[in-house]
C-alpha cells in the first residue's frame, strides 16, 4: 500500500509539473517549441523588430524583442496574442496567435532576455 501512495504521489506530481503552462510563466524552452517560436517571431515580427540575439529593429521605435522583459513581463504578452495584437499605429499587422504558438513564442522570447 506504501509503495502504491508513493507512485501515485510521483504521477501526480509528473502531470502536475508535466501540465505547467504559460499562464504559471513556464513556457517551453525544448529546441523544437524554440525553433517555432523564432520561425513566428520572423513572419509576424522581424520586418519592424528585432527578433534575435544581436540584430537590430528595421523600424525606428521598434523594441529589440531580446529587451522586451526589461518594459514589462513577458507573461503580461500572453493575452494580447491570445486575442489579437491591436496597437495605436497603423503599420503594425493584427494578428492572434493559438495557444500552442504562444507558448512556443513566449518561450523563445524567454531564451534571448538580456537581463
Amino acid at each position: 500500500m506504501a509503495n502504491l501512495k508513493k507512485g501515485l504521489a510521483i504521477a501526480l506530481l509528473a502531470v502536475w509539473t508535466g501540465s505547467a503552462n504559460a499562464s504559471d510563466g513556464a513556457y517551453p524552452t525544448d529546441p523544437a517549441s524554440v525553433a517555432t517560436g523564432l520561425e513566428l517571431a520572423q513572419i509576424h515580427c522581424a520586418m519592424c523588430h528585432a527578433v534575435g540575439a544581436s540584430d537590430s529593429s528595421a523600424q525606428e521605435g521598434a523594441p529589440a524583442f531580446r529587451e522586451l522583459s526589461k518594459l514589462y513581463p513577458l507573461e503580461s504578452l500572453e493575452e494580447p496574442l491570445a486575442e489579437g495584437i491591436v496597437t495605436a499605429h497603423e503599420n503594425m499587422p493584427e494578428f492572434a496567435f493559438e495557444p500552442d504558438d504562444i507558448d512556443a513564442f513566449l518561450g523563445y522570447l524567454t531564451t534571448i532576455q538580456t537581463q
